[in-house]
C-alpha cells in the first residue's frame, strides 16, 4: 500500500501486519480482510480482538484499543484492489510515531546477559520496564532530578533528567544510569 510505511502485506486473507511500540511493550496488529465475503479479523499481540463475518460493506473502519491506545483500521477501496492503513489515537501511523518520539525516551540495555527494554514517559515521568508499570522513588539533585527503580540484575538503576546546556530547542536529557554507567536512549522505528 502505498503512503504507509509501515504496511506488509502477507499470503492469504491476512492484508496487513503493523508493530506499535508503545510504554508498555511492542504490540503487533494482523488484519484479515476476506476480499469478496467482506470478514474482517483484527488480532492484537496473537489476541483476536475483533471478528466479522458475512458483510456486504466491503470498504470501512474497523476501531479497536491496542495499550490503552484508540486504533481504527481503514478500509478503502481504489480502482479493483483495497488499501489499508492504520491510525493510532487519531493520527495517521506516521504522525503517531512522531509524537511517540518526542514524548517517550527507550533504553535496551542488556544486564548480565539478559535484554532489557526500559521506556520513560517523558510527560508523566512514568517508567516501564520490560512493558510493566514500575514503582520510581524521585530525588532532586543539583541541575535536575534522578528517578530511582529496580531492574533485574542491576545493584543501582536510574534515570537522570537534566537541564541542557546548549540551545533551547535540546530542552531536558535524559540519562539511563546502570550500576554506574551511563546509558543513552535509543530510537526505535515502528513499522
Amino acid at each position: 500500500m502505498a503512503g504507509n510505511p509501515a504496511y506488509n502485506v502477507v499470503p492469504g486473507d491476512i492484508v496487513g501486519e503493523w508493530k506499535i511500540h508503545l510504554p508498555d511493550g511492542i504490540h503487533s496488529v494482523e488484519f484479515e480482510h476476506g476480499t469478496t465475503s467482506g470478514k474482517r479479523v483484527i488480532r492484537v499481540d496473537g489476541k483476536e480482538v475483533i471478528r466479522k463475518g458475512w458483510m456486504f460493506n466491503l470498504v470501512g473502519k474497523e476501531t479497536f484499543k491496542i495499550g490503552g491506545k484508540s486504533a481504527s483500521i481503514l478500509i478503502q477501496s481504489e480502482g479493483l484492489s483495497f488499501t489499508y492503513s492504520i491510525t493510532v489515537n487519531g493520527q495517521t501511523l506516521k504522525k503517531f510515531i512522531e509524537t511517540q518520539n518526542k514524548h517517550t525516551r527507550t533504553w535496551l540495555p542488556i544486564v548480565k546477559g539478559e535484554p532489557h527494554r526500559i521506556v520513560l514517559d517523558t510527560k508523566t515521568m512514568d517508567i516501564y520496564v520490560d512493558g510493566s508499570l514500575t514503582e520510581t522513588v524521585g530525588e532532586f539533585i543539583d541541575g535536575g532530578a534522578e528517578n530511582h527503580f529496580e531492574l533485574t540484575g542491576a545493584e543501582s538503576a536510574f534515570i537522570r533528567t537534566l537541564q541542557s546546556t546548549g540551545t533551547r530547542k535540546k530542552g531536558l536529557l535524559y540519562k539511563l544510569i546502570l550500576n554506574g554507567e551511563e546509558h543513552d536512549p535509543v530510537v526505535e522505528v515502528t513499522g
